[in-house]
């Protein structure tokens, strides 16, 4: 069934519920918001289009999860909680069933992190989405890119290089994105790759113990590196403690396990560093929050980022838009 424009807001709109945060919400020219007292606005942008940040046959409710995770991942990694956002959807048609399924997995993950669709666009055109999030943090605590030291540790969450693994699986015509894998390993890196999950309670619990912070989007080494350069340090990688995934080692090989972790895309992990002295509260939020928090290197004084004991140092890595 083909929806007109209004058909399909409204399809969208009755997903959404009334909340005292929101003063107005979808059908207007725009949202009216009640942000809370001594809280700073967090704001952070994403558009997703087939073929360059999912495969073209991906299911659209993964597709719905994946476009409020990505975003999701960046409001994480400044430490905000998330509040609303707005949605922006260019369909080749507009199609009920599709719209329906998208909307499955965007509210899916919409609901359980707390977040509102306030409001948004809807265009005829190639499959893209656009998410704007909104999030909220105390005054003067968000978590950012420009405060790594000298002698802090450097830390990553989960395991990095799961997602940039499951592409590479499916490139070779060993994963099918679209349904689940008979091999548990596989499966494993399907999801990471098609449903993120975004570290929302890791930011949130990382004020105050964090000096700097960013999303795994790009690769590892390439998101530390803007850590770097937005601080005006060094980072310097141990290769051999960054963590590596069983499942990943079995798909690929430590080689290119190792590979995928540096330098693959679409983790949405969070990367971060602190001094030396917050190991022991980093090791028990580890054990609080059942997710693993691993120290990988160290900040130094100078520029750039190294990795030693990498077979490919040396080599750019990490997800680049507008590179060929």
């Amino acid at each position: 069934m083909s929806l007109d424009e209004f058909a399909l807001i409204e399809r969208i709109a009755r997903r959404t519920r009334a909340r005292a945060d929101i003063a107005l919400g979808i059908g207007d020219d725009a949202a009216l918001l009640r942000p809370a007292p001594e809280q700073q606005l967090a704001v952070t942008a994403d558009t997703l289009n087939a073929g360059v940040h999912f495969p073209v046959e991906s299911m659209p409710a993964d597709i719905g999860w994946k476009a409020l995770a990505v975003n999701l991942s960046d409001l994480a990694a400044m430490g905000a909680a998330p509040a609303w956002c707005t949605l922006s959807l260019s369909l080749p048609q507009a199609d009920a069933a599709w719209l329906d399924a998208f909307a499955d997995g965007l509210f899916a993950l919409a609901d359980a992190s707390g977040i509102a669709v306030v409001g948004g666009d809807t265009t005829r055109g190639p499959l893209s989405i656009a998410i704007t999030a909104m999030g909220q943090v105390p005054a003067g605590q968000a978590l950012r890119r420009d405060g790594a030291r000298p002698g802090d540790d450097i830390w990553v969450s989960g395991h990095p290089g799961e997602a940039a693994g499951a592409l590479r699986l499916w490139q070779q015509g060993r994963l099918d994105v679209r349904v689940a894998a008979a091999d548990a390993g596989h499966e494993r890196l399907r999801q990471r790759l098609q449903r993120p999950t975004p570290r929302l309670q890791l930011g949130l619990a990382l004020r105050g113990l964090a000096h700097a912070a960013a999303d795994v989007s790009d690769g590892l080494l390439a998101d530390l590196g803007n850590i770097a350069t937005r601080s005006g340090v060094a980072a310097v990688v141990q290769a051999d403690a960054v963590p590596l995934s069983p499942a990943l080692r079995a798909a690929l090989g430590a080689d290119a396990a190792l590979d995928c972790a540096l330098r693959g895309g679409d983790d949405y992990e969070l990367c971060f560093t602190a001094a030396p002295e917050r190991r022991e509260a980093l090791e028990t939020l580890s054990s609080t929050l059942a997710l693993p928090l691993t120290r990988v290197g160290t900040i130094a004084g100078g520029r750039g980022v190294r990795c030693a004991g990498d077979a490919g140092e040396g080599r750019a890595g990490g997800y680049r838009h507008f590179a060929e």
